[in-house]
């Protein structure tokens, strides 16, 4: 096991982690609001959306206001957990 090894994967990409960031900090973050803050496209991000859902780390609500679709994001507790873990073991290996 090296240094990195508790790091987590699912957060090694920087749209990961800028979406995660964003969450934890916001109850729901719409998916036009989070594609404008982290400069993605639409695939970029949906993509990077879908992973973190699979994992259970955010939820993802599909809408309809008026006639038009509205994706929203939130974070899950184990998103929560895992993302601060995460931080956490970063902050260790700069101490380090």
């Amino acid at each position: 096991m090296g240094i990195i090894s508790g790091l987590n994967k699912e957060f090694e990409s920087r749209v990961r982690l800028g979406m995660m960031s964003v969450l934890m900090v916001n109850d729901w973050m719409d998916f036009t609001e989070m594609k404008n803050l982290l400069q993605v496209t639409d695939g970029n991000l949906s993509s990077h959306a879908t992973a973190l859902e699979k994992n259970g780390y955010i939820e993802v609500k599909k809408e309809f206001v008026g006639k038009r679709p509205r994706t929203s994001y939130k974070i899950t507790d184990s998103g929560k957990k895992a993302f601060q873990e995460h931080l956490a073991f970063l902050e260790k290996m700069m101490r380090q």
